[in-house]
């Protein structure tokens, strides 16, 4: 056969194969999700996570130091108060479990880059993302509560903070008060394409931060919608937003692909909670090989245009990655 383009040439061998990769990731890009609770020396297994743990504050060195090891330096604490109340006080508070979870963390290890997720929902007694108006989240005020949220995340020892809640202006609010207070510096990672996902069932479980009653369907997106998302990231780019975040990512590719193409900005995927269950299910089940459907859902999270990937899988990814199944 006489033909003179043969794409296979560059599939021939594996040093062939990674030298003509198109797509790279590198651990310095991982983001490693982590729960944090009050009490002492306890490490909780969460359930419907298997291998994910809550951690009190005194014993979260241990992960730390792990992920560490493994050369995944970007951690995202998420806190699970003892007492919950209508305005979420625990989110904000200088004693809240997430500030002194920061305080730790730098004193543990220092060279860590910690993220303060920043919603309500974990802190509510009504498990809503703000303050209620009747039976809907009151989106005004809130804003006003998560600024607040992030000052003090940030005044504890948080390196970026990240909004969750998706409620209308909360970058501009959180951009302004960090400001007024000198930390201009400090960037803001929004969630800025969150959706009303059925991919987060086992994350309310581990941060018990599920609604008491309805949904969030008022505030995060519609599945449906690709369009809209595109308009909720142009508005938090022009509110100070620094990377924009795609949340879920595995079934939302499509949206990470089109928010990249229309910002100038770095572009964050997280493979949530109910994406780690399944593989997790799957593999447990020996339906799959985990490690390699692990490393196809990353790769596919950078294809698709993240910049940033935070997974429940960072220190294994960070694994294959020395071990060069992955990279």
């Amino acid at each position: 056969m006489d033909m003179i383009k043969r794409p296979r040439r560059l599939r021939g061998g594996e040093l062939m194969r990674k030298m003509a990769r198109e797509t790279r990731v590198d651990k310095a890009s991982l983001i490693y999700p982590m729960f944090v609770q009050e009490g002492f020396d306890s490490v909780d297994e969460i359930p419907s996570m298997p291998g994910q743990y809550r951690w009190t504050v005194d014993r979260m060195g241990e992960k730390l130091n792990s992920l560490a090891d493994a050369g995944v330096r970007n951690v995202m604490l998420f806190g699970i108060p003892d007492v919950k109340d209508e305005i979420g006080s625990g989110a904000y508070a200088d004693d809240g479990i997430v500030q002194k979870a920061l305080r730790q963390a730098k004193k543990e290890v220092p060279n860590m880059f910690l993220i303060g997720d920043v919603c309500m929902c974990e802190y509510t007694s009504h498990g809503h993302c703000g303050v209620l108006c009747d039976h809907d989240v009151d989106n005004d005020p809130t804003l006003e509560l998560l600024a607040k949220t992030a000052l003090s995340q940030v005044q504890a020892g948080a390196d970026m903070v990240a909004p969750s809640d998706m409620m209308d202006g909360r970058v501009l609010a959180i951009r302004n008060l960090l400001d007024a207070n000198g930390y201009k510096e400090t960037p803001i990672m929004s969630y800025a394409v969150k959706y009303a996902s059925a991919f987060y069932g086992p994350f309310r479980e581990a941060a018990d931060s599920a609604p008491s009653f309805g949904d969030r369907k008022t505030y995060q997106m519609d599945f449906h919608n690709v369009r809209e998302a595109v308009k909720e990231a142009l508005l938090d780019v022009e509110e100070g937003a620094d990377i924009l975040m795609v949340k879920p990512c595995m079934s939302f590719l499509d949206v990470v692909t089109k928010v990249h193409q229309a910002t100038n900005v770095p572009i964050a995927g997280y493979s949530v909670s109910g994406e780690y269950a399944m593989v997790k299910a799957a593999a447990e089940k020996g339906w799959i090989d985990e490690d390699r459907i692990v490393s196809e859902m990353a790769v596919s999270a950078f294809r698709a245009g993240c910049s940033i990937y935070e997974t429940y899988y960072a220190e294994e990814i960070a694994k294959y990655i020395d071990e060069g199944r992955i990279g």
